[in-house]
Order: C-alpha cells, then sequence, then structure tokens
C-alpha cells in the first residue's frame, strides 16, 4: 500500500530477549486500528520503532508511503504521536504548549494559530485555551495532547495507550473523539490499548501478544458471537 500506515515483518531484540518477531500489518487511510495486547506484548517496542526511537534493520516501516529508514524526516512530518507518558509542560497554558510544538514545525505567526484553534476544536478545548495545563483534568490534558499531535496535519496518528490513569468517563471520552477525527477527517489511527471496551466492533484488530501477531482482521469478525473480552483471552491464553 502506499499511503496509510504499513509493517512488514519487522523485528527487535533487546540482546538476547526478542521483543518483536516478524510483525507485519497493514492500516488503510481513514481506518482505525487497534494494537490489542497485555502488558508486555511488545506495544511500546513497537511504537518506539514506529516513531524512530528504536531503528532496526529487520523489516520495514511505510508512514503515509514514506519508508523509515530511507526518508526518516519525511515520514515523521505526515505523523502524529500521543505517548503513554504525558509530555505538556504544566507551567504553560494549553495555547503555549500547542504555540512551541508548532514551532517545531516551522509554523508561526496567523498560521500557526489557526490550526492550533482548529485543533483545539476539533477536541471541543478551544474555550479553555489561555487555562494552565496544570489546571486541567487528566481527560482534558489527553485531549489537548492529541490537539498538539494533529497541528502540523499528520495523515497518520499513533495513540501508544493514551487512556492510562483516566477514569471509565474520560476514557470513554476520548475513545469516542479519536474515532470520530478517523472517521470525519480521514486520518489512519493506530491506537494501542490492553482494554477491550476500547476497541469499536468496526475497528481494524490487531492482537499482539509476546511480541507476535496471534491475529488480525475486523474486530466484529474475528470475535463472531464471542465478548471481544473472551475472545481476547482466549486467544491470548490469559487465565480469566
Amino acid at each position: 500500500m502506499s499511503t496509510g500506515l504499513s509493517v512488514t515483518s519487522v523485528s527487535y531484540s533487546y540482546g538476547a530477549k526478542q521483543a518483536l518477531r516478524d510483525v507485519s500489518f497493514d492500516v488503510a487511510p481513514g481506518q482505525f486500528a487497534a494494537l490489542l495486547g497485555p502488558n508486555g506484548a511488545g506495544k511500546s517496542t513497537l511504537f518506539s520503532l514506529l516513531t524512530r526511537l528504536f531503528t532496526t534493520r529487520e523489516g520495514s516501516i511505510r508512514i503515509a508511503g514514506f519508508d523509515m529508514s530511507r526518508t526518516p524526516r519525511q515520514a515523521l512530518q505526515k505523523m502524529g504521536v500521543v505517548f503513554q507518558s504525558q509530555t505538556l509542560d504544566l507551567d504553560l497554558t494549553i495555547r503555549q504548549n500547542l504555540s512551541y510544538f508548532a514551532a517545531l514545525h516551522g509554523l508561526s505567526g496567523r498560521e500557526a494559530q489557526q490550526r492550533i484553534n482548529s485543533s483545539l476544536d476539533r477536541l471541543q478545548i478551544l474555550e479553555r485555551a489561555g487555562e494552565k495545563t496544570r489546571d486541567l483534568n487528566g481527560g482534558h490534558r489527553r485531549r489537548t495532547e492529541i490537539a498538539r499531535a494533529l497541528i502540523h496535519a499528520p495523515s497518520v496518528l499513533l495513540l501508544d495507550e493514551p487512556t492510562v490513569g483516566l477514569d471509565a468517563a474520560a476514557r470513554q471520552s476520548i475513545t469516542d473523539h479519536v474515532h470520530r477525527l478517523c472517521a470525519d477527517e480521514g486520518l489512519t489511527v493506530l491506537w494501542a490499548t490492553h482494554l477491550t471496551d476500547e476497541v469499536f466492533d468496526t475497528d481494524q484488530l490487531v492482537v499482539l501478544h509476546q511480541g507476535r501477531i496471534l491475529a488480525q482482521g475486523p474486530s466484529a469478525t474475528l470475535r463472531g458471537d464471542t465478548p471481544l473480552k473472551q475472545y481476547f483471552l482466549q486467544t491470548t491464553g490469559i487465565a480469566a
């Protein structure tokens, strides 16, 4: 595939410990893909490779048609990322956090402010742009990070366990927001999680366990008549 996200035969080891083994999957443009796996499955290692924090010679990664190893700058420019650990400056306002990020992408002045306003409006927090980030609850901080990741108009959005530490209502809100972004704006989304209630039947599902992909395909098709949580436990062999 020439656009979207493509991972082909990717492996990675920490010394003698192999964290990923021949991982391959595609996410088409406009598709929401859930990377579902228990803690320690290799999700964060894969995200480190996708964002070039780590590199590997085993396999290939393409972002919006750009090869991560051959054209990393172009690939990264097409990508927005929300990491598991929050990375906002709590002493800055929402707008100041986003303005700093925009400047890193070479955006300033009216164009930067227009993009910031558009991103914040999409996440329904534009009216709070002047508030200090430390005064926000966890859900609104996450919305701010997603808005920040969209400022440079990426075509691929990666989110690594983005709801960790949030309560049930905030998790549901963030999950719904990102699904709507995908559906309404054609974003290619890869959402890593260990929580089955964050996966919709309409999602593309990739089940990762012990560094291997055990199953992939439409969530509804894979689980059939079985509840997703039960299907996940059966597929990974994890005791309920």
